[in-house]
């Protein structure tokens, strides 16, 4: 699910983007714009990312401060309806990449968007809240892309991660928070499969063949198998960073970087293998801070993309 998300997210981020890269050169092109008033400020000198890149920091700030208040104070309605909105305009972000030879295809998107968003945050269906999922995150991506650079996305990698850090093994917030959305709201904002061992299938299959009724309900604790949401949408910000990126200088006289859609690719496999490595050592019954995993496999992707492209 990780990597097919990856892959609609550049599919979405090269739809709206209003550049394409060529040889490491940028062209011009003529792109949809981003519905729903969410078009971002247009970048005029190298010094609009770093200033960008300041607001978006503490956007991101006070986003988590409000949601670890409403959790800590468990205000339900408030954390279901913030979900409820970013999911209608995030995939109607998406919708409208798949129907734009419609006329009002932003109006015909959100229309499709609206009973899928509640489903998701209102129902209690694992299918349709990964399903959606999947698209959900391209959406949101698209947004962020135009305002960053490669350096720009670089940094926030690396803060993104020290707080992924912080927030798992230290604090232990992102835990809290988990459990909150998934036990109290019936919601999570990223991947969730639940499972359960053989021993406890053998286990239901015993009481099922010694109960009376077979319609009686019994109570069992479940696994579940989690991947945020966050963790899914850094990777798919920085693939559609390098995608747009042309030609990049560096510095103590090295050759320069050049992005466009043969490194973006690499991004995609190095933040895969990343989370692949975390799945194949973690253990069951932990929580992990996957995005430095993910980080460092972006980070070497993009030193292998410098060196081969």
């Amino acid at each position: 699910m990780f990597l097919v998300t990856q892959f609609i997210g550049l599919y979405v981020v090269n739809f709206y983007s209003p550049v394409k890269v060529v040889q490491g050169q940028i062209e011009n092109v003529s792109a949809p714009a981003l519905p729903y008033g969410l078009q971002t400020p247009e970048i005029t000198q190298p010094s609009d990312y770093t200033n960008l890149f300041y607001v978006l920091i503490i956007a991101f700030v006070i986003a988590i401060v409000l949601l670890f208040l409403f959790t800590k104070f468990k205000m339900k309605f408030i954390i279901k309806t913030w979900f409820f909105v970013v999911v209608i305009i995030a995939l109607g972000v998406f919708f409208n990449t798949v129907i734009p030879q419609f006329q009002y295809s932003s109006l015909i998107a959100v229309a499709i968007a609206i009973p899928l968003a509640i489903l998701k945050v209102y129902g209690r269906n694992f299918v349709i809240h990964n399903l959606t999922e999947l698209v959900v995150y391209p959406g949101i991506a698209s947004v962020f892309v135009p305002i960053l650079n490669i350096w720009t996305v670089i940094i926030l990698l690396i803060l993104i991660s020290i707080y992924d850090i912080w927030a798992v093994w230290h604090s232990g917030i992102m835990q809290k928070m988990a459990k909150y959305q998934i036990n109290e709201l019936n919601i999570f904002s990223g991947f969730f499969v639940p499972y359960i061992s053989k021993k406890l299938r053998d286990k239901i299959k015993k009481i099922k063949a010694r109960s009376k009724n077979k319609k009686k309900k019994v109570k069992v604790k479940v696994n579940l198998a989690i991947l945020g949401g966050g963790d899914v949408i850094f990777p798919i910000i920085s693939a559609g960073v390098v995608l747009t990126t042309g030609t990049v200088p560096l510095p103590f006289g090295l050759h320069s970087f050049v992005g466009g859609f043969f490194p973006a690719l690499f991004v995609i496999l190095g933040a895969t293998l990343g989370l692949t490595y975390l799945f194949i050592f973690s253990q069951k019954k932990k929580f992990y801070p996957a995005m430095p995993f993910i980080t460092s496999g972006i980070f070497l992707a993009l030193v292998l993309s410098y060196l081969i492209l």
